[in-house]
């Protein structure tokens, strides 16, 4: 393991990675930038359809391809680093490269946690409130929504990472992870980082537990509405339409859940590293699979796109 040996200055992190104890580092490392590009693809090609094909300029898809924006930022956080520390060897992190990247994980997972649940109301009025979707879902209103989500997410991580880089950080620059994340930062502080932690987790209940009450809320309305419905197209249709988006959020918050609201004890760092391989890589490739092949519309999208 002569490719680990770590080259630092005093003010640089280390970043142990994923490869760290894995016996066939090449294969985990191929597989990774496969499921990269594929993500790569996919949501490029998703913003494509829906900024070209007149039939996708309603607010569903103008949301949706802002998840789409966001998932390509989100991998691209990422792999491009985890790609350059496995070719060159180099396993280091400067302590501002740290701190940029700890803010753009942060950004774009806390304006996905409240894009998910713009998008579950969205859903809500279609269904439930038809005749006054075109006032209540207008463009205004859509731009100033999803505006809301990036702003309120920047301002949370902007807190979050002047705070952590300002802490006292011990000798050991050592960080049991692949990219800089907060909790793993912590466990290299040397102070109290107890009421930190505290705050920490009303960060998460803003932008995990709230929006997941917003999204159960709306869907509970949802089934409440077509249940009253009698099965017929109408019927299918919004059922349809609404379980991309339940598998999408089953996916990003189920994962999260488990890595920021289990007890420490619960699990190691190890298990932390396959958590987060989860949901900063495979979801982004996994969402354009799931709104593609379940949408006939888009699906429609793109065999005319092929045809040509």
């Amino acid at each position: 393991m002569e490719g680990w040996i770590n080259r630092t200055t005093g003010t640089d992190f280390i970043l142990l990675g994923l490869f760290h104890h894995i016996q066939a580092p090449k294969v985990l490392f191929t597989l990774i930038f496969l499921v990269f590009l594929a993500a790569l693809v996919g949501n490029v090609m998703m913003m494509i359809l829906i900024w070209f094909d007149s039939r996708l300029h309603t607010p569903m898809y103008f949301l949706l391809s802002q998840l789409s924006l966001m998932d390509l930022l989100y991998s691209s956080t990422f792999v491009p680093k985890i790609a350059i520390d496995f070719l060159s060897g180099r396993n280091s992190i400067s302590y501002i490269g740290c701190g940029i990247q700890l803010f753009l994980f942060m950004t774009i997972v806390g304006a996905e946690c409240l894009l998910l649940a713009v998008m579950a109301y969205d859903r809500y009025v279609a269904i439930c409130r038809p005749l006054h979707y075109s006032v209540l879902m207008c463009p205004i209103v859509c731009a100033f929504m999803v505006t809301g989500t990036w702003l309120s997410a920047l301002l949370n991580a902007l807190i979050h990472v002047i705070y952590t880089l300002s802490l006292p950080y011990c000798a050991s620059r050592e960080i049991h992870h692949f990219f800089c994340e907060i909790p793993a930062l912590l466990k290299l502080v040397c102070a109290d980082t107890s009421l930190y932690e505290n705050g920490l987790f009303v960060s998460g209940v803003l932008f995990l537990l709230l929006p997941i009450s917003a999204i159960m809320a709306s869907y509970g309305q949802i089934v409440s509405t077509v249940l009253g419905l009698r099965a017929n197209l109408g019927t299918r249709k919004a059922l349809a339409t609404c379980s991309s988006h339940i598998i999408a959020v089953s996916l990003f918050y189920g994962t999260a859940i488990i890595k920021y609201f289990l007890p420490k004890a619960y699990h190691t760092a190890e298990q932390d590293k396959v958590v987060s391989v989860f949901y900063t890589i495979l979801t982004p490739m996994l969402n354009p699979l799931i709104y593609s092949l379940r949408n006939k519309e888009v699906a429609g999208a793109l065999r005319k796109v092929l045809g040509r």
